[in-house]
């Protein structure tokens, strides 16, 4: 694929205009639309821009963090200048994690095809790069190559080359440097041009380390045969089922030389910590719900936006046309469509006409047999379906039926968007509020026909005192036709755990604010944990987070809660925690819950865990970094002083977290070799996360980068975890070097 890559570089007409470059306006609001030459790198991997062609140019984005590209007409911010500039001249391009869309605009629309054409080949030939091929990617090292080149005339001296050293958070002696620098100037020009800085390179990150574990494997210093592979795959990477085809199999990929493929390898294997996918944002990251808040719009039009906050409004057909299009671009799971639902009668049709027509066949409007089920159907069952949840007429209830209030502390809460998340949505808590003088209507099943609801439920609805509004304004009046698309999500009040047994059944759900979910779990946490085996709740963020900051949802899964909404446009501890439980399951956006949590006599207690859960001690040796970024870029002329902390996440008894001490002044090659010791009794519920960070004795340390993943998905032996970002963007080539044992039962810390 590397060199796929290469050939389309210099044969893809597009590609080698976007090599040439091209003005184009950069759009970051009404009032900044300023001209930029955007150019593509040689080694397609980066694009860089000036203010104009020949002048100083400095690093754009690179490829490997675009998401997607999108047309101009599907972006906001473009819409908006439509009358000022041309939508079918401008597109967006979109990137992982949580960073802000570039919109650019360029000078005609055959300029703007080139790059969107250009620009979506070279995702789609980075994406399917496996891991390796992206590790031998020479883009961002000419990228640092084009820092350290100071004058851009494709040499580097040795002034320069210190200067990079800075740039690289590498503190070295002035005369081993400069020995170095004349061992890559094989020419000597006193200057290092291209295949020179490489070999300049190479002898900079020489690992000891690593060449040390290598010796001790290999009878002769030299090499690795097939047996000495086996052994150390067998005894330190714990692959105790690994055979001489898979180890010949690794060879083949790994090995670079032709003579090493036949019987050795001559370098250990560095493969990722964990072999699941990363993150997408919104739905593209594997989110399956999204909530929509619809009020009554113009024109008959329904509208979404946050009530009562000034977030911009947005048609409610786009939102239902935006899901259309993206719910299975990354997982074939359902989507869960959840409705907050604010509008009159007549436009609560239309928002039912717009689902009906626009989603079409992706739309689940009945049950999977047309049949009444006993249990609700599993993800399998459902792919590529979208769900609608929401409130839903029933036999013996009312047409009628009030808004949920908020709990006090939901009040003046605030969102600022739509928010998409990872399996689940906050919304306004369901309430026990009932109205004593209900009128009674009697409708059909829960899961009848669409068309059976919709005709009963007219018929019952011509007696006039029926149609009357309630002068409470609180109440509102729920179409049938929309009411009849809620099949298999129906939400209800939550009063307690004995009145759900006694009147709730397992096609409805409730809603719990994020206190109130927390007293549930320490005053009644095993009747949580079996109301959660037969009855799906949900999780939201209080509204006092005004900042939308985020709580742990780790607390909320081990209870047993299948939606725990997160403020996921808010990067930090618990959306990395969030972000790297769904990074298991091929990131499809659903996860197995373990046995003791899907069965409703369970004994489990988060509170109080207890047997016959298989405790474990696990034993983290931290050895090296590498190549860490500067935690303030702004400061080019300081250099980290990195340490390593490790928290365990799980049930407060697991919750932990130990640290290395610090290394002065080294975040290229930096050497701990320190073990953590830590005991876990309930492994299946424990996340592990790793995060580097730089040492400041007079504050607080700042975030270097960051890595998650549930204990169950950690493999054991020497690895490599690879940092990412706050917002979730990888930091290649950034790692840690880590040996990882796990014991089972509990041991005496050996750190």
């Amino acid at each position: 694929m590397a060199s796929l890559l290469q050939d389309r570089l210099t044969t893809d007409q597009d590609l080698l205009l976007m090599q040439e470059g091209m003005l184009m306006r950069k759009v970051r609001s009404k009032s900044w639309k300023k001209l930029r030459y955007f150019r593509l790198q040689n080694d397609g991997m980066m694009v860089w821009h000036a203010r104009q062609a020949g002048g100083s140019a400095k690093p754009s984005f690179s490829i490997s963090d675009v998401d997607t590209i999108r047309k101009g007409h599907d972006s906001e911010l473009l819409r908006s200048l439509a009358e000022e500039l041309p939508l079918e001249q401008g597109f967006t391009i979109v990137f992982h994690g949580r960073g802000s869309n570039l919109d650019l605009v360029a000078n005609s629309v055959e300029e703007a095809q080139i790059w969107m054409r250009g620009l979506q080949l070279l995702v789609d030939l980075v994406t399917n790069m496996d891991h390796q091929e992206r590790l031998d990617q020479p883009g961002w090292l000419s990228d640092w190559f084009q820092r350290g080149d100071k004058n851009q005339d494709g040499k580097m001296t040795f002034q320069e080359v210190q200067r990079l050293l800075h740039l690289m958070n590498v503190e070295m002696d002035q005369e081993y440097a400069f020995s170095l620098f004349q061992e890559a100037d094989t020419s000597q020009s006193g200057t290092l041009e291209g295949e020179e800085f490489v070999q300049f390179y190479k002898a900079l990150t020489k690992r000891a380390e690593v060449q040390e574990l290598f010796e001790s494997f290999s009878a002769d210093g030299q090499k690795l045969t097939l047996l000495e592979f086996l052994d150390f795959l067998r005894e330190e990477q714990k692959e105790r089922d690994c055979t001489s085809d898979l180890a010949l199999e690794l060879i083949d990929r790994y090995e670079p030389s032709d003579s090493g493929k036949r019987n050795q390898v001559d370098q250990i294997l560095t493969s990722p910590i964990s072999g699941v996918g990363g993150s997408f944002r919104a739905l593209k990251r594997g989110c399956r719900c999204v909530e929509v808040d619809v009020w009554d719009g113009p024109n008959g039009e329904p509208i979404v936006y946050h009530g009562h906050t000034l977030t911009s409004r947005i048609l409610f057909k786009d939102v239902v046309a935006t899901v259309a299009q993206y719910a299975f671009q990354t997982s074939d799971y359902p989507v869960i469509l959840s409705l907050e639902n604010h509008c009159s009668w007549e436009q609560q049709q239309t928002m039912a006409r717009h689902l009906t027509e626009i989603l079409g066949e992706q739309l689940l409007s009945t049950t999977l047999d047309g049949l009444l089920p006993n249990q609700l159907p599993s993800p399998e069952e459902l792919r590529r379906k979208i769900l609608v949840k929401g409130k839903k007429l029933t036999f013996e209830e009312d047409l009628e039926y009030e808004e949920e209030e908020p709990e006090p502390e939901l009040e003046g809460e605030q969102e600022s968007e739509l928010v998409l998340e990872s399996q689940f949505e906050p919304e306004p808590q369901e309430q026990n509020l009932q109205s004593k003088d209900k009128k009674k209507v009697v409708t059909c099943p829960l899961f009848c026909p669409s068309i059976c609801c919709q005709i009963t439920a007219q018929a019952t609805i011509s007696k006039p005192e029926s149609l009357l509004l309630s002068q409470q304004k609180s109440k509102l009046i729920l179409c049938p036709a929309l009411s009849s698309l809620v099949i298999y999500l129906k939400s209800v009040s939550f009063r307690s755990f004995t009145h759900s047994k006694e009147h709730y059944h397992f096609y409805e759900i409730s809603s719990f604010s994020e206190t109130k979910a927390k007293r549930l779990i320490k005053e009644a946490g095993n009747e949580f944990v079996q109301h959660n085996a037969w009855q799906l709740s949900r999780v939201y963020p209080s509204g006092l987070r005004t900042d939308s900051s985020n709580y742990n949802p780790q607390e909320l899964w081990s209870a047993g809660c299948q939606m725990v909404a997160m403020n996921m446009q808010t990067a930090g501890l618990e959306m990395d925690i969030c972000d790297g439980y769904f990074r298991q399951n091929g990131g499809c956006g659903y996860v197995l819950k373990p046995d003791f949590l899907r069965d409703a006599q369970s004994s489990f207690d988060p509170e109080r865990p207890i047997s016959p859960f298989k405790a474990q001690t696990l034993l983290i040796q931290v050895i090296s970094g590498q190549q860490l970024p500067k935690a303030d870029k702004t400061k080019e002329g300081s250099i980290v002083d990195p340490l390593v902390r490790v928290q365990i996440f799980g049930v407060r008894l697991d919750t932990a977290r130990q640290e290395t001490n610090y290394v002065d002044n080294n975040g290229f090659n930096p050497y701990w070799g320190q073990t953590l010791c830590f005991r876990v009794l309930v492994p299946e519920l424990a996340m592990l996360r790793f995060v580097v960070m730089d040492y400041d004795w007079k504050s607080r340390n700042d975030f270097i980068g960051q890595y998650t993943l549930p204990c169950t998905c950690m493999q054991q032996g020497y690895r490599h975890i690879h940092l990412l970002s706050k917002d979730g963007i990888s930091l290649h080539p950034a790692s840690i070097f880590v040996y990882i044992c796990i014991r089972e039962g509990l041991e005496e810390d050996e750190s």
